[in-house]
This record gives structure tokens, sequence and C-alpha cells, in this order.
């Protein structure tokens, strides 16, 4: 009996079909990378001009491996010693310094600037409300502070606001309800210890009367509490000194620091 004869596939064999389809892939996948890549048209420039710059390749090493590795390296050292390398390193470190010192002044100054602006509006805004006898403003390097004696807010060793100090609150509510600015609300006390159920000592005393201010004052207005952090200072941070009845009392108060616009809590 005749044995049948194995028919012969014609055209490329199978495995082509499968290299050739992964090749395809990786060639879509490529050209996919390409369309999305973003070139920075700065970072690019001084890509290039370092490249231009013979300096660079005169006093580094190159990555790849030399026919002659010492005489290359004898004169790579020879450049890094010299003069007008050490001048043009010297330069670049100096023209960076420059920029960076005057980066950080013009922030400053548009921060000094901001904070000035938002005191006149301050200051401006106790004339009007006829608080200026009541709350005093001025400026620190902490921001625009509103100081609160005791005798406004709270009786004697006490950290419930009193009734007469309800309104000037709500005053300072309103002027924070225009600014979006974070405040920082201190609690200060003198020197002179306290021991009772409520307030073992200044701490508590001097916390829990910074957060009386914020609670009224969000309550006023309904201000965002995110915006306010509380502060106990206890008698740690006197404006005078602790050596008379008058000096006591105006140790005794409540700082609302106004930060500077979109600083964060320390």
């Amino acid at each position: 009996m005749e044995r049948r004869k194995k028919k012969l596939d014609k055209g490329a064999p199978k495995w082509m079909v499968t290299y050739a389809d992964m090749m395809t892939l990786i060639l879509v996948f490529f050209i996919l990378l390409f369309s999305m890549s973003q070139i920075d048209l700065v970072k690019f420039q001084a890509v290039a001009e370092s490249f231009r710059n013979r300096m660079i390749f005169d006093s580094f090493p190159s990555p790849l491996e030399m026919d002659n590795p010492t005489e290359n390296s004898e004169h790579r050292l020879e450049n890094e010693g010299s003069d007008e390398f050490k001048n043009n390193l010297s330069d670049a470190e100096t023209d960076i310094e420059d920029t960076n010192e005057q980066t950080n002044s013009d922030v400053m100054d548009d921060n000094q600037d901001d904070l000035d602006q938002l005191l006149a509006e301050v200051e401006t805004f106790l004339e009007e409300n006829n608080l200026q006898n009541t709350i005093t403003a001025n400026r620190t390097d902490k921001g625009v502070v509103l100081i609160l004696q005791e005798r406004v807010l709270f009786n004697s060793a006490q950290a419930d606001i009193i009734s007469s100090g309800i309104p000037f609150l709500d005053k300072v509510g309103l002027l924070l309800s225009n600014i979006p600015n974070n405040v920082r609300v201190e609690g200060h006390t003198d020197n002179r210890p306290i021991s009772t159920q409520q307030f073992p000592s200044n701490w508590e005393l001097s916390g829990a009367r910074a957060s009386s201010v914020i609670r009224e004052i969000i309550n006023s207005r309904e201000l965002e509490e995110s915006r306010f952090i509380a502060v106990g200072y206890g008698d740690t941070k006197p404006i005078v000194e602790n050596d008379s009845p008058e000096n006591w009392s105006k140790n005794r108060r409540v700082e609302v620091v106004i930060l500077e616009l979109d600083e964060d809590f320390e």
C-alpha cells in the first residue's frame, strides 16, 4: 500500500507570525510613550548649554573606556587644577547663591508687604468699630497680633467668657470672616500660681481661655474650625515684668495671631 505524502505548509513558519506580532506590539508601545512624553524646554536648553561647554568633557570622567586611560586621566587632573576650571566653578556657585538669595529676598518682601497691608486693614477695622482702646493690634514676626486683656473677657481665675466680652469677640469674628488667614489664639497669665480643682496651674488656665475665645469666635460667625489652633503659654511669655498689680494685669491676656496667608501652624 502506497504511503500518503505529507503536505508541506506554504508561507512563513508559524513562529514568525508570533514574532512579528510581538515586534508590532513593542513598536506601538514605544510610539505611545513618545507621543505622551513632554519636553521641558528650559531644562533641555540648560542641558544643551552644558554640552556646549568643553570644560565638562575636559574635567569629568567619561563612562566609556578609553584607549589610553592613563594619558586622559593625567589630562583631566591637570584641567581640574587649572585656574580656568576653578574660576568657572566658582562663578557658577556664586550665580546659584545670588539667585537663591534674590528669590528668598523677594518672598520675604512679599510677605512683609502682605502683613503690613493686613495690619492697616485691621487698624482701620478697629477704628471704625471703636475698638482701638480695647483691642491692640501690632505687627510681629509671628504675624498681625490682636491683644485682648483679661478684664475684657474673663473674671479672675476663670475661663468662661463674660457677657460684656462677647460683643468684642463678635467683632473679631467679623474681621476674620473677611480674610482667609489661619489664626493662632494664645492664652497668657501672670506668674502668680493658681491651684484649683478646675485649673491646677496656669498652664490649664491659659489653654482653657484660648479655647474659649476660639469657640466663641467660631460660633459667632460660623467660621471653619480648621483655621484655628489654641495654645496655652501660662506665664512663660510676659510682655512686662511681673512686679506690680498693673504689670500682672498687662500679662494676663489673650493674643489672636493672624498668620501670613497660606502659612501652616507651627
